[in-house]
């Protein structure tokens, strides 16, 4: 749904009603902005557009949609010679070069308050775009399937919205001509299932009926750069609870990236949000049955953390770092061994 991500949240208020008031006041105050926005036109505000170049593997090309595999056959060349009208050695000739890079073009804001950094584009958002692609090339997992973008889950509201189908739009000639993308708010607090009542203010993004049951034929589900409130950790893995659970065997590939605050309580640099996820998500070597997690509830997900050095660097001019990862994520039923 949302392509909606988050930066450093500073730390929670008292909750108060004054606190809480003075807090979110702050936050629409307080601008923030992604490092991936480094180098764009200073003092602009409202949208701009970048182009992302994403380079495609060697003998790939990308045509009308669909991914082809070109590449010159030099066995050719060892092939029974043969000669020409003029008596002169005929040979294979190569088709014209293929175009080796592709352009995304991103409508979104290089600075924004905390509430709207949906508007922005961040890392993990990248190295997610990376595997993704890695995927497309190498083989016919995501072929003709339903897939799901959770995007940030609180990060909803109009503005967010209809950026998001502006991009849509904007890339459109990059989809397959059968594809269908739609753009719908999901909030993570609201109720279940997701319907118009959830999203009054706007109604264009609103479920219908139809689309919540092929919301449940859904087998992928990608989020990227949602880990860094503990509130909304929870929100999310009770939101992956309920889509996880019903219709068709589904898997979740999460890029995130460690934020690291000064905590009080530790008198220490710490990566909280990134503490709460590994609270839900078991490692899937580990054998350990019905794992007890540090909130109590029996361990219902259990991931692989991806060795991103395995997947080739498409987007072109960014940076990974050393704090961003990609987790594989299913879901196991409480009180049966077997993984949905």
């Amino acid at each position: 749904m949302e392509g909606e991500t988050p930066p450093i949240q500073p730390s929670p208020a008292p909750e108060t009603a004054s606190s809480s008031e003075e807090s979110e006041q702050e936050d629409e105050n307080d601008h923030v902005m992604s490092e991936i926005h480094l180098g764009c036109p200073p003092k602009i505000s409202g949208s701009f557009v970048s182009h992302f170049t994403f380079s495609l593997p060697p003998d790939v090309e990308y045509i009308e949609g669909k991914y082809e595999y070109e590449g010159f056959d030099d066995s050719k060349l060892r092939q029974e010679v043969s000669l020409d009208d003029d008596g002169d050695l005929a040979l294979p000739r190569r088709k014209k070069p293929l175009k080796d890079t592709f352009d995304v073009a991103i409508q979104h804001n290089i600075t924004s308050s905390i509430p709207k950094v949906g508007l922005q584009v961040w890392r993990a958002e990248l190295v997610l775009c990376d595997f993704v692609l890695h995927k497309m090339y190498t083989s016919s997992e995501f072929n003709g399937i339903v897939a799901v973008e959770l995007g940030a889950g609180t990060d909803h509201g109009i503005d967010i919205l209809e950026n998001c189908a502006s991009n849509v739009h904007l890339n459109s000639a990059l989809l397959p001509s059968k594809t269908s993308v739609y753009v719908r708010e999901l909030d993570w607090k609201a109720s279940w299932p997701p319907t118009q009542d959830n999203c009054a203010s706007c109604e264009s993004f609103a479920w219908s009926r139809s689309e919540f049951e092929e919301l449940k034929k859904a087998s992928l589900l990608v989020a990227a750069d949602v880990i860094y409130s503990d509130d909304l950790t929870d929100a999310l893995f009770h939101t992956l609870e309920r889509l996880m659970s019903n219709g068709l065997k589904k898997v979740l590939y999460l890029a995130l990236e460690k934020r690291y605050n000064f905590s009080i309580n530790d008198l220490n640099v710490v990566a909280n949000g990134y503490s709460r996820f590994r609270s839900y998500v078991r490692d899937e070597i580990d054998d350990a049955e019905n794992n007890e997690l540090q909130n109590g509830s029996a361990s219902a997900f259990v991931g692989t953390r991806i060795d991103l050095t395995e997947i080739p660097h498409y987007a072109v001019n960014y940076n990974r770092g050393h704090d961003l990862e990609l987790w594989k994520i299913k879901y196991m039923k409480e009180g049966k061994s077997s993984i949905v």
